[in-house]
């Protein structure tokens, strides 16, 4: 039997390569049984996956010329059947034996068609005392060539089974595809070689998987109390094989009358064997906590068991500490989560407390302005037009209460520009740069002097630019005005969704604008929440 499996092992290897000892080929090799359907694929159409035109060329004695657009009628003439890239003869025969090509866009591969009087073979390894299934081997899918059942020594059946296999199984089998086309049926046959080895379970033993020997269960008095002990063997001779639980000596019955009792499960896979006991007590007795429990598999060659035990479960010890942590985490988390809060609202808040409150600036600071509002010069589509600018001065005075110092209605006149300028700071609390297209650029000189005036006397600096600005200023302006804008707030005008009250633009400049002096001189602080 062993020299006949080699045999068959190098016999197969040899068909399914297409070598021969005695003479190789260069072009691919098909083997088929005389009478069954060859299938020849052509490997130009199977590599590029396109939809092109095949043209088969038969070498062999036969001999004709054929192509993808040839009619039905023509190719079953000739019995054969061109698909796409495969050409399909469905009975061969020995005139068929012989070379043939395949060509693409000019481009040819050869294949050679060997006809035999055996069938393909397939080799199938299984193991002893396992489940094994053996499968026909697939072939090509033919377009307009309906499947038709499979046949296992003239057996109509889709594969090969053994519940558990044995070496007496070990030999070959035939199979064979059926189709049907045009109202013929064609076969296709294969011989499947089962070689049975040594199981691959030998060397494994049953075992008790859980619990483990001397193991402690802890259970509450009173309580229902459910253990699985586990097994595992392995064999198909196994009707002497029991798991079952002894308390003391005495054997539990599967009777849940009983105040404890048991009940079993098992599971075959092939040759291994899940087995499954569990213990039931319904309510834990002190009297029960001094027993032992044992766990047993019974088995034709011997016993195997485990022993556990019952404990009483104690109460978790006291932890005098725990308050005191609790109230640590809880003060911790009181102070934590209204900063967050305060982080993430602040200017909310700070606007609320301005309007609901009352809260405004008190304390003297000898200032005459709350915010100077300057313009700077930018591109007509970074700026500002005027009706814009002028809505923003008159909403700030009108309707926020802000004290505005405009360079065009607060400036003495005859005075320079720079000096009106810097006099307008002076006695302004913030400095509000506005874009515009209409007012002529500031010289390097006097933006350089406001620059040192706010840093001087600590003046704020808000810079609003519009949404078309990626930045408050281009780089194209002076490096004086650059300075400016990185030293002050930035707020963007997003042009009629900021006209609204509620609006993001409106809430970021009150932010940054210092509290506008009370009408009515409330003395309350406001200074702090900024």
């Amino acid at each position: 039997m062993l020299k006949f499996l080699i045999f068959l092992h190098f016999h197969a290897l040899l068909t399914f390569s297409g070598v021969c000892p005695q003479k190789r080929f260069q072009q691919k090799e098909v083997h088929v049984k005389a009478g069954d359907m060859a299938v020849l694929s052509c490997p130009l159409f199977t590599r590029n996956h396109v939809e092109a035109t095949v043209k088969w060329t038969s070498h062999a004695p036969w001999g004709p010329n054929l192509t993808s657009n040839m009619s039905p009628a023509e190719q079953m003439q000739m019995g054969v059947l061109v698909d796409r890239g495969n050409l399909a003869i469905l009975s061969v025969s020995q005139h068929h034996q012989g070379n043939y090509s395949c060509s693409v866009s000019n481009v040819t591969e050869k294949l050679r068609l060997m006809v035999t009087t055996h069938s393909r073979q397939k080799l199938e390894v299984c193991y002893t005392e396992e489940e094994c299934t053996l499968y026909c081997p697939k072939t090509v899918a033919l377009r307009n060539v309906t499947k038709g059942p499979i046949l296992w020594e003239e057996e109509r059946r889709e594969t090969k089974y053994f519940p558990a296999v044995t070496e007496s199984d070990c030999g070959l089998y035939n199979c064979t595809r059926t189709y049907l086309y045009r109202g013929q049926r064609y076969n296709t046959t294969f011989t499947v070689a089962l070689d049975v080895k040594p199981s691959k379970m030998i060397g494994k033993t049953p075992a008790i998987t859980s619990p483990q020997q001397n193991d402690t269960v802890y259970v509450d008095l009173n309580s229902t109390v459910v253990i699985d002990c586990r097994a595992v063997t392995y064999g198909s001779d196994q009707q002497l094989t029991e798991l079952f639980w002894l308390i003391g000596n005495l054997f539990v019955r599967d009777n849940d009358s009983h105040p404890i009792y048991s009940n079993k499960s098992q599971e075959t896979t092939g040759v291994e064997t899940r087995r499954k006991a569990t213990l039931i007590i319904k309510r834990v007795s002190t009297e029960d906590l001094s027993k032992d429990y044992i766990c047993k598999l019974e088995l034709d060659s011997g016993s195997i068991y485990v022993t556990i035990m019952l404990r009483q479960r104690s109460l978790p010890p006291s932890r005098p500490y725990l308050p005191l942590a609790l109230s640590i985490i809880c003060t911790v988390v009181m102070i934590i989560v209204p900063a967050l809060i305060c982080v993430k609202f602040k200017i909310e808040i700070t606007l609320f407390l301005r309007d609901t409150l009352g809260c405004h600036r008190s304390s003297p600071d000898g200032k005459s302005y709350d915010a100077f509002l300057m313009c700077y010069q930018a591109d007509a589509a970074d700026a500002l037009n005027e009706p814009d600018r002028q809505w923003i001065a008159n909403v700030l005075e009108e309707k926020f209460g802000y004290s505005l110092c405009l360079d065009d209605r607060d400036a003495l006149p005859g005075k320079a520009v720079a000096e009106a300028v810097l006099e307008c700071i002076e006695q302004s609390r913030t400095v509000l740069l506005v874009p515009t297209a209409s007012k002529p650029s500031l010289g390097s000189g006097l933006l350089s002097a406001i620059h040192e005036a706010l840093v001087e006397r600590q003046t704020g600096l808000v810079f609003i630019k519009t949404e078309a600005a990626a930045v408050p200023v281009s780089g194209s302006v002076p490096e004086a005005l650059q300075l400016l804008c990185e030293a002050g707030n930035c707020v963007t005008w997003r042009g009629t969704s900021s006209t609204s009250m509620s609006s993001s633009f409106w809430k970021q400049l009150r932010y940054s604008l210092p509290a506008p002096r009370s009408p009515h001189g409330n003395t309350l602080s406001f200074h702090s929440l900024q």
